[in-house]
């Protein structure tokens, strides 16, 4: 591949590297944003590789943050105090598959050569322009393919996450993994078992929400070996892709649609409360209706609760197309009809007035709400009043 004359850097960052240049420093971007501007996709924030040490880096700029400092790391805000990542050339001391003592001092080079996949280790000197390629990456991606940098048995050794990033670029940037780096990803992928459900959770949502093809990204967790591990509940059956390029990539609903016990699954990566909570509401909920009637639509609104709009996409990634019901339900919030107790025209405050107590309250509530669901022109308050007195 042709590597471009220039590509078009922050200025946030251009003078992040120009004030380290001119203390006489090597200052270069790296990473994920240079692979983007060759594929002409949106580019991600600009990372920045420097000879500098982190006490230098901390010295040359007044507003930073220690991000990661014990691995060379310092954020450094810009005027609009967004953070820039400035990671001093570094190399592996030792890894353990989960994390690496780095050490400093070394070349451009040989931090290059620390690195992931050959995609990743492109750098770029946005003031003279000058680009270092030492592993052919541009040319992999020409090729749309995937490999290693170096020994892919190294690389994934020095840590198991890389598996997940592989499948995950793969299934991104529709690559083929080089067959020597495959081979060594099924033959490392009980090295998984050691990352923390949390580093897994982020790559599964990553991988969700970037994939070209999400059918892709589930066969490649499938065939490397990682949904054994971390995802036993991996369906086989592929969603269809047209809806998921109309709807937005949720990891939550597409883990739903994608699992047979997502609340498992969720649980198991660690997932936040909310997300595992989404999940439960929606495999506690019916489905859909009983049919498309405005008054079956009503009680199915009113038993599914939170959980409707997310189960109306789980329907739309299932079978392609928008659920019968949705227009029904539209409708129905156009009006403003009743479909919980919050909605109605009376409160339990009301029914308290009249002498109700206890119990009574919630199931008088319940009572009108089934009433109003029917019927929504019963939803005033004198005429739910004039219900219960009549009853009691």
């Amino acid at each position: 591949m042709l590597l471009p004359a220039s590509v078009p850097v922050p200025q946030a960052v251009l003078d992040i590297i120009g004030t380290l240049t001119k203390s006489g420093h090597e200052a270069w971007c790296v990473g994920g944003a240079l692979r983007d501007a060759l594929l002409d996709q949106p580019q991600s924030d600009f990372d920045v590789a420097t000879s500098a040490t982190p006490d230098q880096v901390r010295r040359l700029f007044s507003r930073t943050v220690a991000v990661g400092e014990k691995y060379g790391t310092i954020g450094v805000l810009d005027r609009e105090r967004v953070l820039h990542e400035v990671t001093t050339f570094r190399q592996d001391v030792t890894t353990d598959g989960r994390r690496a003592v780095v050490a400093f001092g070394v070349s451009l080079e040989e931090d290059l050569a620390r690195r992931d996949f050959t995609i990743n280790a492109l750098a770029y000197q946005p003031i003279t322009h000058e680009w270092r390629d030492p592993f052919s990456g541009a040319d992999d991606l020409a090729r749309g393919t995937l490999r290693a940098v170096g020994r892919p048995e190294a690389r994934f050794r020095e840590d198991y996450l890389r598996i997940l990033r592989a499948v995950r670029f793969a299934a991104r940037y529709a690559l083929t993994i080089d067959p020597h780096t495959w081979t060594a990803a099924v033959e490392s992928a009980a090295g998984l078992a050691e990352l923390s459900a949390e580093r897994v959770r982020d790559e599964w949502f990553k991988g969700l929400r970037t994939a070209g093809t999400v059918s892709v990204l589930a066969e490649l967790w499938r065939d490397v070996g990682a949904a054994h591990i971390w995802l036993p509940e991996l369906r086989s059956e592929r969603l269809p892709e047209p809806a998921l390029s109309a709807l937005p990539r949720d990891p939550v609903l597409l883990s739903v649609a994608l699992t047979t016990d997502p609340v498992a699954v969720l649980r198991r990566l660690k997932a936040s409360n909310a997300e595992i909570g989404r999940a439960a509401a929606m495999m506690a909920a019916p489905a859909g209706p009983a049919s498309s009637g405005v008054s079956d639509v009503r009680r199915w609104l009113s038993v599914s609760g939170g959980a409707a709009d997310d189960l109306l996409q789980q329907h739309e990634l299932a079978r392609g197309t928008a659920a019968p019901w949705a227009r029904v339900v539209n409708e129905i919030r156009e009006r403003g009809e009743a479909v919980t107790r919050g909605q109605l025209a009376v409160t339990g405050r009301d029914l308290l007035a009249l002498g109700l107590s206890g119990p009574a309250v919630g199931e008088t509530l319940d009572r009108l709400l089934e009433r109003v669901m029917e019927d929504p022109a019963l939803n005033q308050r004198e005429r739910l009043l004039e219900i219960v007195a009549l009853k009691g």
